[in-house]
């Protein structure tokens, strides 16, 4: 297909998730003439997973609040976005047209009693009514410029004629939602830098025999680290669950990034402790108390007190106590690797990362060759990033999702000004 400039869009934004459908809504309600790309059959997957189907919109609080969840360069290149297109203003957004949320107690944003279609219909319909031209099944192969000025979209069927295009394909995170990671080798061609891609968000595979027998056995409120060397590298609070092949949930998604980062620099093992708000002191006196209370009682009858009774064999295992001993044969050696075992139960070491199971991935189109104001890039006029195809990976918490909205907003906004400057 071969477009004309008298027919050509004024903007062209590729990629139909979170931060292009904000791109493309932002451009076409200022007055560009704009077309969105998407390559598969239906805008807004990763949405419609997100949060298990319930969609974590964003997280509340302050700006500021919001930003410190995220690495400090990152935050430092976000924060213009985010004051432009804030948390409070999509969630206004989506309530102005009968989405009724709530906010749990960590300060994540859900829909109330509806689920992620409902975000994506409302998301929809903003589209539809800002005039944007959606082509589905349009698969790009890359992005034609001239003497370093975007001249348009290569697409499987010709070129796509548009002088502004904004790059708002994902990460490489879930293939199979269509984020493949196509865009960084059309903009490595054009110049840019891309940071090698790493995990984040993602679950941890162990070496460990004897995973699935743990599968779908979860550990709640506690405390996860990764140590490698003997020294802690990260730690997050939460839920641990167990897989076929290792550990997820929101602890291992939290540190994940950090250990895929260092996974090169040698052996790195998950521990957990199981009463993090109990200091060792504290919890040889819950021991202590129990045993005298309940002599008779199995060590594993205490441990299954405080995890799923489906863990209490291994993890006695792993410091070679029988789970049917009674408390009152315990030593005091042994009341102390009980403790020890309660505050720091080591789940083994880690064997992999997988990228391709992340909510996102890390690295992407380096933050400096980006204006952070206005998303355009400093190497290519006409040509805009946004969402998670630049170098950003937030916490767990509808961080990154905030992320794609606010630097969409703003390539859109960008793009469209920039149209109408020039006189499209």
């Amino acid at each position: 297909m071969q477009i004309g400039s008298k027919s050509a869009p004024d903007v062209v934004v590729v990629g139909g998730g979170a931060a292009g459908i904000i791109a493309a809504w932002r451009a076409a309600s200022i007055g560009a003439k704009t077309v969105l790309l998407e390559k598969t059959e239906r805008l807004g997957t990763k949405i419609l997973i997100s949060g298990g189907g319930k969609c974590n919109i964003t997280h509340d609080g302050e700006i500021e609040e919001v930003l410190r969840a995220f690495r400090k360069n990152e935050a430092a290149f976000l924060r213009p976005s985010f004051y432009r297109f804030t948390n409070a203003e999509i969630v206004g957004m989506l309530t102005s047209r009968g989405l009724k949320v709530y906010t749990r107690p960590d300060n994540r944003i859900f829909p109330s009693g509806g689920t992620a279609k409902d975000v994506m219909r409302i998301l929809s319909d903003l589209l539809h009514e800002a005039k944007v031209k959606v082509e589905m099944r349009t698969r790009v192969r890359g992005i034609s410029a001239t003497d370093g000025f975007v001249a348009g979209v290569v697409l499987e069927t010709g070129v796509l004629n548009c002088n502004r295009v904004i790059v708002a394909t994902g990460g490489s995170s879930y293939p199979k939602s269509g984020t493949t990671g196509d865009a960084w080798g059309w903009v490595k061609r054009l110049g840019h830098s891309i940071v090698p891609i790493r995990a984040a968000l993602a679950p941890i595979y162990l070496g460990v025999d004897g995973m699935e027998a743990r599968a779908g056995v979860a550990i709640r409120d506690c405390l996860l680290k990764a140590r490698q060397t003997g020294k802690e590298i990260a730690r997050w609070r939460g839920d641990v669950l167990f897989t076929h092949r290792g550990v997820s949930g929101p602890t291992v998604l939290g540190i994940s990034r950090d250990v895929a980062e260092r996974a090169m620099l040698g052996p790195i093992s998950l521990e957990v402790d199981i009463l993090p708000d109990s200091s060792f002191e504290q919890t040889t006196e819950r021991l202590v108390e129990y045993s005298t209370l309940h002599p008779r009682r199995s060590i594993g009858t205490f441990i299954a007190e405080l995890m799923p009774e489906a863990l209490v064999r291994s993890a006695l295992d792993s410091i070679s106590l029988d789970p049917v001993r009674s408390l009152a044969s315990l030593s005091r050696k042994e009341r102390s690797r009980i403790v020890e075992l309660i505050k720091g139960w080591t789940l083994g070491d880690v064997r992999s990362v997988p990228l391709e199971k992340g909510e996102c991935v890390a690295g992407g189109v380096a933050l400096d060759e980006v204006d952070q104001k206005s998303m355009r890039s400093t190497i290519v006029r006409g040509l805009y990033l946004c969402g998670e195809a630049l170098d950003i990976a937030g916490p767990v918490g509808g961080y990154n999702l905030q992320a794609a909205f606010s630097t969409g907003y703003v390539a859109g906004d960008t793009a469209a000004h920039d149209a109408m400057a020039q006189g499209k």
